[in-house]
């Protein structure tokens, strides 16, 4: 039997974006481009015709911006939205919003050499469709409801030598986070239930440069505990949690009792910069038995390998659970080859977190 193919319908009002994209989508056997429109009402005719399982969608438009047709959209008949916009901070503030209102991933196009740009990228973007198509768009209904080019796949040896992990137990504990698709939404939801005294945390989210600092803007706004961009040599404090910069690598280090943050260039490691394996490693190596580590929705294995590290090390760890995934893919893998201890349902980590301190 034939397997049923994705519908994909592309919203953007570039042409050229719209013809790159659609034959970047149809170069995939799996994928099927059921549409490609040059705004949201011309999308919303179409879609009465035929409902797509992904929508590949702009945010800036005439006649009814991306924002406002995915809040109708998620209101009517919620549907898996990658974003594909334009890589600027004022873009990235507004991604944000789309970002917070449901939609599951982000593309980024530069404002030159688009054309080339999303060609070199037509792995990226592929992957991005597939794995929203498999997106489990409930617990994002839930948590909002409550408020609550292709490389190859290095690991994190490239940037972070496998070394002796420290044993000595100091009485500050700290939280190591890994996550991707759906990730935003869950620790939008996560970080929002943790009061000021909370144990310090440090997280990798998948997600292009320039959009981390305005993620974390976002969270701050809406935290009790401080959320910032990480620098490099930052500290590690308590009621604070730090977010790896998009396009850099984060390492926790340690002098005498106190964490601290290295912030550096590198390779892509399991196909990521940031990657969770690297961070895990360096936690494993760091914080050992000091530490706890989540690893949270996202497709792909990035984090399993430095998990089991940091299981290994004597951290505890811990995995979001299926059911309440978007994408059950990195904590699926984990739970596989052994790195977690037990998997959690989202609403049950901010307790986790708090419990590691005592």
């Amino acid at each position: 039997m034939e397997r049923k193919k994705i519908k994909v319908m592309v919203v953007d009002d570039s042409a050229v974006v719209r013809q790159v994209v659609s034959s970047v989508l149809k170069s995939d056997s799996e994928i099927e481009v059921c549409g490609a429109v040059a705004d949201p009402l011309f999308a919303m005719t179409r879609m009465r015709m035929q409902w797509p399982d992904v929508i590949v969608l702009d945010i800036e438009m005439p006649r009814m911006d991306g924002i406002s047709f995915l809040k109708k959209i998620m209101a009517e008949r919620p549907t898996p939205v990658v974003i594909c916009s334009t890589l600027t901070e004022k873009g990235a503030d507004t991604t944000m919003q789309a970002i917070s209102a449901g939609a599951v991933e982000i593309i980024t196009k530069p404002k030159v050499g688009l054309k080339g740009f999303l060609h070199d990228s037509a792995k990226v973007l592929i992957n991005a469709v597939k794995a929203a198509s498999r997106a489990n768009l409930k617990p994002l209904q839930r948590a909002m409801a409550s408020n609550l080019k292709v490389t190859p796949k290095l690991s994190a040896d490239a940037v972070l030598a496998e070394g002796k992990t420290s044993r000595l137990k100091t009485t500050e504990q700290l939280v190591a986070i890994g996550t991707s698709t759906g990730g935003t939404q869950a620790l939008e939801l996560v970080l929002k239930a943790l009061p000021r005294v909370s144990p310090g945390i440090v997280i990798v989210q998948h997600m292009p440069e320039k959009f981390t600092a305005a993620f974390a803007e976002r969270l701050d706004s809406l935290c009790e505990i401080s959320v910032k961009e990480a620098k490099h040599k930052m500290r590690v404090l308590p009621g604070q949690a730090l977010i790896a910069p998009g396009g850099k690598h984060m390492l926790l280090k340690r002098s005498g009792a106190q964490y601290y943050v290295e912030v550096i260039d590198g390779p892509l490691v399991s196909r990521h910069r940031p990657s969770v394996d690297v961070l895990f490693r360096s936690v494993a190596q760091s914080a050992s038995g000091n530490a706890l580590g989540i690893i949270m929705t996202g497709m792909g294995d990035d984090g399993v390998k430095g998990m089991l590290e940091m299981r290994r090390a004597g951290a505890v760890t811990l995995a979001q659970d299926e059911a309440s995934c978007v994408v059950y893919g990195m904590p699926k893998e984990a739970v596989k080859c052994g790195a977690v201890e037990r998997s959690l349902s989202l609403s049950e980590i901010p307790q986790a977190i708090l419990d590691c301190s005592h």
